[in-house]
């Protein structure tokens, strides 16, 4: 019987989910079921069309008037654009295009083609390539959207020496259309909105130095069209940033806009690598402006003039081209370390805009941030590709520093990807530190120092004298590499650097990060001679040619060991150099003692204790901190480079000039 129980419960349960189901189904019939007509959706949903009802999609909506004007410069029916911003919060964009048709349309006879452009979803005139080769807006929602989204929308059309006006409250006609009477000198459409704000908020309003920005690079993206800018004066934002009045109009396109963006920025190689592919086989073209920075990579791109921020398969034409352009450069010159050169790397290495003109582009999503146009690839790669292979025969110059900076990222980003591949192999990170490497107990890099010394003997009464709580000690065997001097294939196989920089840890160069620097302090400290000096210098050279940015966050430090022992009973006083030891004698001991002075021949030779106390302990230590001066920098450049690079002239030269003030040589 107690197994009964269950199974009648359980047959209960059944019944009366049965039940429920029925009721909840009675409930629920073909009166509930919603039925959105005209531009309803729009209002309900703003967020499917235009992205949300934040700053960003408010000035989407001007973003979709002007596109409409721009379609008509680029098909070449409009040559210029009026944007102008009142002070009642009113935008107004002008165009002398065609016009929007006015006669009734053949589906709805009583309604004119502008009221059904304007109130109704999915009409316009981009369907059809005839009327639009190329153009921005696809699915015939824009104006629509705007129409519906707007409590107040006015538009004025001139065609054929007319003009017409008609006039809409948030999406709906409040009166037919009006012929206003004969116009000369006019043509175009005229379109004045103010956005809702029971969609976007009370405080809700378009931003001048949005709206200023939006309309200059439209004039950037077609060369051939005029923008004329103008903003009630009690808007403009205080500073003068945006002007009350402008007119843009670029010739050179977006050569020019790059020419603008980057400013200052440093340049791989100077100059712009441009073109522009006009309209071929039916698809519309394609206009490019290239340049080499130093600076992390962007590329900027649009596609009929509206911007794709999300990329999209015309970037991956671009950068296929630009790739195939170096790497068949590359085996021209017969450059074998581009080889590992991949198109990430040439991507880092540009600054770049580019935009498209195709027919019927496919975009992802409404608000058309991304291309998906399979074809677009294929264009932008055919269309690019000669150019710059010609660009680069050229220009050999430039095209070889190039070369050697883009081989430099991919060498960089190899070595990182291996160093990631060395950490999750390894059970700790300090097993893949160099072996000779006396590392420091803590694991914070506040506070920690590392000691770059010469030699193993030196080594070892550094690691005596440290405090392994923060110290660090890492003996170099000899002189190091001067990189100054040397390709980066040699400094890419010298132990004695690749030690150095795993125990850093931070990168060089591009992948330099000052985050991932082991320690806070790096100190040279070398012998107080002519080698102990050499030694410094190239190493100085090399961490201001691999690691300028350590240098800039004064993390690096010259060690000032003495070179001096004075010893007079149990008084013992240590001095740099022979000024210092003179003075010492003179002022510091008794003279009618005697005095022994003894000359330390190197670190090696001074006990631990000693190296401590003079050199290593911050209490009784001196340090040098090394600095460039920024304002100096073309003049440090050249001073390295004359002093430590390829030409041995230049170092004589040197020399000779400075013959005369040499004393007391070292040798």
């Amino acid at each position: 019987m107690a197994l009964e129980r269950p199974r009648q419960a359980h047959g209960g349960g059944a019944e009366a989910a049965r039940a429920r189901q029925a009721a909840g189904e009675a409930g629920y019939t073909a009166a509930d079921i919603e039925v959105l007509e005209g531009l309803e959706p729009v209002r309900r949903r703003p967020g499917m069309y235009i992205g949300g009802t934040d700053q960003k999609a408010l000035h989407h909506l001007f973003a979709e008037v002007i596109d409409n004007s721009m379609d008509e410069a680029v098909a070449g029916h409009a040559t210029f654009i009026e944007v102008e911003l009142s002070a009642d919060g009113f935008l107004t964009v002008t165009d002398n295009g065609r016009g929007i048709p006015i006669d009734p349309h053949p589906r709805f006879p009583d309604k004119s083609a502008l009221e059904v452009i304007m109130t109704t979803l999915h009409s316009g005139g981009k369907f059809d390539s005839k009327v639009y080769e190329t153009s921005g807006g696809l699915h015939g929602v824009g104006v629509s959207v705007v129409n519906a989204l707007s409590e107040r929308l006015e538009v004025e059309v001139a065609r054929g020496r007319r003009l017409y006006r008609q006039s809409f409250e948030r999406g709906r006609a409040i009166g037919p259309l009006q012929e206003v009477g004969e116009v000369m000198n006019r043509r175009g459409t005229s379109t004045r909105f103010k956005p809702d704000t029971e969609i976007f908020g009370e405080e809700a309003h378009f931003e001048p130095a949005r709206l200023f920005a939006m309309a200059r690079a439209k004039a950037y993206l077609f060369a051939g069209v005029e923008i004329r800018w103008h903003c009630a004066p009690a808007l403009l934002p205080a500073g003068g940033s945006v002007p009350a009045e402008a007119v843009f109009k670029f010739p050179g396109g977006l050569a020019d806009y790059l020419t603008d963006r980057l400013n200052a920025a440093d340049r791989i190689v100077e100059g712009t690598f441009a073109g522009r592919i006009g309209r071929t086989g039916g698809h519309g073209g394609v206009e490019w402006a290239v340049a080499f920075i130093e600076d992390d990579g962007f590329l900027q791109s649009y596609c009929n003039t509206i911007p794709t921020p999300d990329g999209g398969t015309h970037e991956q034409g671009l950068r296929t081209a630009l790739l195939k352009g170096i790497k068949t450069h590359a085996e021209r010159t017969q450059m074998k370390r581009a080889a590992a050169i991949t198109a990430e790397d040439v991507a880092g290495s540009i600054g770049s805009l580019l935009a498209v003109f195709i027919r019927e582009p496919e975009f992802v999503g409404q608000t058309k941030e991304r291309l998906a146009t399979v074809d677009a690839a294929r264009i932008v790669e055919n269309a690019v590709r000669d150019p710059f292979e010609h660009w680069l025969v050229e220009n050999p110059s430039r095209a070889g520093t190039l070369l050697e900076r883009i081989a430099e990222r991919a060498e960089e980003r190899l070595r990182r990807k291996q160093e990631k591949e060395v950490a999750r192999r390894s059970p700790t990170r300090r097993l893949r530190l160099p072996g000779k490497l006396a590392d420091c107990t803590s694991n914070a890099a506040g506070g920690t120092e590392i000691f770059i010394v010469e030699g193993d003997s030196a080594g070892g009464s550094a690691k005596q004298a440290r405090n392994r709580m923060n110290q660090a000690v890492l003996p170099l065997r000899g002189k190091i590499l001067n990189v100054a001097s040397a390709g980066r294939d040699k400094l890419g196989q010298n132990q004695q650097l690749a030690d150095l920089m795993t125990a850093l840890g931070c990168g060089t160069r591009t992948a330099y990060r000052d985050t991932d620097l082991r320690y806070d302090r790096v100190i040279i400290m070398t012998d107080a001679d002519v080698d102990g000096a050499h030694i410094a210098s190239l190493l100085v050279t090399f961490f201001y040619r691999e690691m300028p940015e350590l240098i800039r966050h004064g993390h690096l430090y010259l060690a000032v060991p003495p070179l001096y022992r004075i010893t007079q009973g149990a008084k013992t006083l240590y001095a740099r150099d022979d000024a210092e030891r003179e003075r010492l004698v003179a002022n510091a001991f008794d003279k009618r003692g005697r005095i022994d002075i003894g000359r330390f021949k190197g670190l090696g030779e001074m006990l631990p204790n000693q190296l401590r106390e003079t050199t290593m302990d911050p209490r009784t230590r001196s340090l040098l901190r090394v600095v460039v001066d920024e304002e100096d920098r073309a003049d440090t450049v050249a001073t390295v480079e004359r002093l430590m690079g390829t030409s041995a002239e230049s170092r004589f030269k040197f020399i000779q000039e400075r013959a005369s003030f040499a004393r007391d040589l070292d040798i």
